[in-house]
């Protein structure tokens, strides 16, 4: 997408996702799934009991997840196109039960913030089963050392608490703390900021809205 609006792009992978082989996911059957990662629905795709859960309706974070949802063979899904309290709104409308059935939340091992605690408040009962874990990388790719040190990185686009903080312990260990600090970087929330700011970083910005549309916008402000 960046390429497309004539951006040159470097990709600094900092997670890697393993899926948690036949993940526990409880005795069912359950009203309906919720995703807040294409990592989860990637992970569930694979799992034995996959075709039990793909005819539940499904509410995802945000479209990009939805599309991953959709992609899997999940026939219902509806996106909050949002962060984590969009999706607690969305599923508090909707209040999805069926004979009084709980909500399957498929999550990875390390989560930012409390669906299922946020959603048992407001009366829905919420099983969390861990399909996925991501383990942090702490190195960074020549190439991006490289284009730091020339001064060609013009922005760093940040999706997640976690990848933020990994960016910045990779910089440090490659020796790049500094410079890296320097640059633009552009948030998807306060809480993405947050390492960031913890790190040091002078130039930070976060989007007006939790999504990746708004994220982009930022990309042209200077």
């Amino acid at each position: 997408m960046l390429r497309e609006r004539g951006h040159e792009v470097l990709r600094l992978p900092l997670l890697r996702i393993e899926p948690v082989a036949d993940a526990e996911l409880g005795a069912g059957p359950w009203a309906a799934v919720l995703f807040t990662s294409a990592n989860a629905v990637q992970a569930v795709a694979v799992h034995s009991r996959f075709r039990e859960l793909a005819t539940l309706p499904v509410y995802t974070v945000g479209r990009r997840t939805k599309a991953a949802a959709i992609a899997a063979g999940f026939a219902s899904v509806a996106s909050a196109d949002g962060d984590v309290n969009a999706l607690i709104r969305l599923v508090a409308s909707k209040r999805p039960t069926a004979s009084s059935r709980p909500l399957l939340y498929c999550a990875g091992k390390d989560r930012a913030g409390d669906l299922a605690g946020a959603l048992q408040v407001l009366g829905l009962s919420v099983e969390t089963a861990v399909v996925y874990r991501a383990v942090m990388v702490d190195n960074l790719p020549i190439e991006v050392r490289a284009a730091f040190v020339s001064g060609a990185i013009d922005a760093v686009l940040h999706y997640s608490a976690r990848t933020a903080a990994a960016f910045a312990t990779a910089s440090a260990r490659a020796g790049i703390g500094d410079l890296s600090t320097q640059a633009r970087h552009l948030c998807l929330s306060a809480q993405v900021a947050a390492p960031l700011e913890a790190a040091g970083a002078k130039a930070i910005e976060v989007a007006s809205e939790p999504n990746e549309q708004a994220l982009l916008a930022l990309i042209g402000r200077t």
